[in-house]
């Protein structure tokens, strides 16, 4: 979904790529390093020190690494791309909506003299609720296409209730509408409920950002309001399932049509469905039960004018990117200075790339792909994945304590695996998508509309198991375990990921290990319950799966003792889908490095040096705080230390007992 407010919230993940051995660096000339630090007492540092010592934080910025970069590097090269297209006259239809979606967003003028009026019928529509009928259609009217469940940081949508269309847990030969919890402005339940004062102090700020910003849309009463609205979300929040919760798929299920009337009593369903152009589905998964009824119950219990102030706030939070310079202020004074201690609001020309890219993704992305990575990239990059699904099905075969049973299904899913490189095979038709030059605003409500439509449509269609949900241009990667695949957009794979001037120590070192943890994804906590036509199912012994979970819980306790602060510790069973797959992708990345050099001297040093230059970053603390309540990634600096559960890492480095990261060979975790 294109949230306008989460361009404050983004986060970049990484994917793969690796080729063979060509000009080795020289470790010693690295200024990145602090070679006065032990590497079995601080692997991070040793590897980073430097780096962090002339490295600041832009102030825009509220972290800063190699992601980070890569992020700045590709989004200099879109905007290239998009100013072209604001140039092109020869008629060409989708470069006329390239150029015209950002030229209207850029002409801050136009934006100021309009003022809030581009918001004036949707306050008209939440000023005619009087019933909850109409408050449910109001609602069923918003909804739009979310995130998917199991690649979400923190489980919600803007919205009351989130959709999600995919295949369906079960059955894996139609699609199926997914809802979940929304409608909260913080990140997560806890930042309501928590007795922590550094969150405490989070909703002070968030009631005064809620009424700052009634006040400047023209809302009578903005005090009194922000105390009922917070009130409201506060409640909404206790219905809300926690992160760990929420990343278990048995706690979703299907309910029938008909079924929500009665297991979610409060709004009024048909209604809302209709309003949403759902009214025909027969059957949801909600991945969300209790939370699905705790905010029905409150559209029921909870005053109708309470609801419409609700209503009123997040229509104007999630259009504040595309108001008037004070709206923005404040959202970013909020979302991005208080939430995450950025100092700076980011040049607007930064944010119109971004509202673009995201809006018109496939249309930027094919022009992207065409300047920016060639075939032949995609070829190496497509012979790489190969090597890799290799080294993770010889992993498996040496497994001494899993059954040849489960072997079998094991293997059979890494062989299933769909991997997309680069950019998806078919791309996206945007003919039905209206872009009006000079409505910034309206543009991307029908971008929003256009992109649910997509979504919607699928309910019609067989299910697509090369669908790409990213765009080419992002600096990312995911796996997707309904479809048993991966999208590895051509925005990563490249330098200094991948690099055709270093050898395959840095590359595997580097792209190799998150390719392998992307790969490793589909065998993590969660991944391992889809079996491979990703339907969930059970496919492993009994035996197996307890030795399975035994590994992770004791991934998840080494995980709870690194304590960034002393008042708030990284929680293992958050993060413990992220931190298997770190480990069993740098474990299958390793193999895959030395089958490559193919009887060759190796280079290990550098392999994991190369492995903890890549989650090299700065973050401040008001970002960390936030990212550790609410995100399933640890950060980057322990994801680094998953080098101390490899054998391999002690025998580079001559890691010795007494030194801070040395565990004993019985308690370094193998997962896979």
């Amino acid at each position: 979904m294109i949230s306008l407010r989460r361009f404050f919230r983004l986060s970049v993940i990484a994917a793969f790529l690796a080729i063979p051995a060509c000009k080795a660096p020289t470790i010693a000339d690295d200024p990145g390093m602090d070679e006065s630090v032990v590497p079995g007492d601080d692997f991070f540092a040793y590897a980073n020190g430097g780096w962090f010592k002339t490295t600041a934080i832009p102030p825009d910025k509220s972290s800063f690494g190699v992601f980070a970069m890569m992020a700045d590097d590709t989004r200099r090269k879109t905007v290239a791309l998009i100013q072209d297209a604001a140039k092109d006259t020869g008629g060409n239809e989708d470069m006329r909506k390239i150029g015209d979606f950002y030229s209207s967003f850029m002409d801050e003028a136009a934006i100021e003299s309009k003022g809030v009026a581009p918001l004036q019928e949707q306050f008209d529509e939440i000023a005619r609720i009087g019933d909850k009928r109409a408050l449910s259609r109001v609602i069923g009217s918003r909804l739009r296409a979310d995130v998917d469940p199991l690649n979400s940081t923190n489980f919600q949508t803007d919205n009351l209730i989130g959709v999600w269309i995919a295949q369906g847990l079960t059955d894996p030969s139609h699609n199926t509408p997914y809802l979940l919890q929304g409608g909260l402005g913080l990140p997560d339940r806890d930042d309501y409920v928590s007795d922590d004062p550094h969150m405490a102090g989070l909703r002070t700020q968030y009631r005064t950002h809620i009424e700052a910003m009634l006040k400047l849309a023209g809302v009578s009463e903005p005090a009194a309001r922000a105390a009922r609205i917070f009130g409201l979300e506060t409640k909404m929040a206790k219905t809300h399932a926690t992160r760990v919760e929420s990343a278990d798929v048995h706690n979703a299920g299907p309910w029938k049509r008909e079924e929500l009337a009665t297991k979610a009593p409060g709004l009024d369903w048909p209604a809302l469905l209709e309003a949403a152009s759902l009214k025909d589905s027969p059957a949801f998964i909600i991945w969300h039960p209790k939370a699905l009824a705790g905010l029905s119950a409150l559209a029921a219990s909870e005053p109708i004018d309470v609801w419409k102030d609700w209503l009123t706030l997040h229509t104007i939070e999630q259009a504040a990117g595309f108001l008037p310079k004070a709206f923005v202020d404040e959202s970013f004074m909020f979302y991005g200075k208080a939430l995450n201690g950025t100092p700076q609001l980011r040049e607007r020309w930064q944010r119109g790339t971004d509202y673009t890219s995201g809006a018109l993704g496939e249309l930027v992305g094919k022009i992207y792909v065409a300047r920016h990575f060639p075939a032949e990239t995609k070829t190496k990059v497509k012979a790489m994945t190969d090597d890799l699904l290799k080294a993770f099905a010889n992993r498996i075969d040496s497994l001494t304590w899993m059954s040849p049973e489960t072997k079998a299904r094991a293997k059979a899913k890494v062989a299933a695996m769909r991997i997309g490189v680069g950019y998806p095979d078919r791309w996206k038709d945007y003919s039905a998508l209206e872009i009006v030059k000079g409505d910034a605003l309206g543009n991307i409500r029908r971008a929003e509309l256009f992109y649910y439509r997509q979504q919607l449509a699928k309910l019609r269609q067989p299910v697509d198991r090369d669908e790409w949900w990213m765009t080419p241009q992002t600096v990312n990667a995911v796996n997707l375990p309904l479809q048993n695949a991966l999208n590895f957009p051509a925005a990563i794979l490249q330098p200094p990921f991948f690099d055709a001037n270093m050898d395959a120590a840095h590359n595997y070192g580097s792209m190799g290990a998150i390719i392998g943890h992307e790969i490793s994804h589909s065998f993590d906590d969660q991944g391992s319950q889809f079996d491979a036509d990703g339907r969930i199912a059970n496919w492993w012994t009994t035996e197996d799966l307890d030795h399975f979970k035994s590994a992770g819980a004791a991934l998840a306790v080494q995980y709870d003792k690194y304590r960034p602060f002393p008042d708030l510790a990284v929680h293992g069973r958050q993060t413990l889908s992220e931190n298997i797959a770190d480990l069993a992708g740098l474990a299958a990345a390793y193999d895959a490095f030395h089958l490559s050099l193919q009887g060759r001297s190796a280079g290990d040093r550098q392999f994991f040096i190369s492995y903890a230059q890549s989650w090299r970053q700065k973050i401040r603390e008001a970002a960390l705080r936030n990212q550790i309540t609410s995100d399933g990634h640890a950060p980057d600096e322990y994801r680094a230390a998953t080098v101390r559960n490899l054998d391999a890492w002690y025998t580079a480095f001559d890691v010795k007992p007494g030194q801070k990261m040395y565990l004993d060979p019985k308690d370094r975790v193998r997962v896979w």
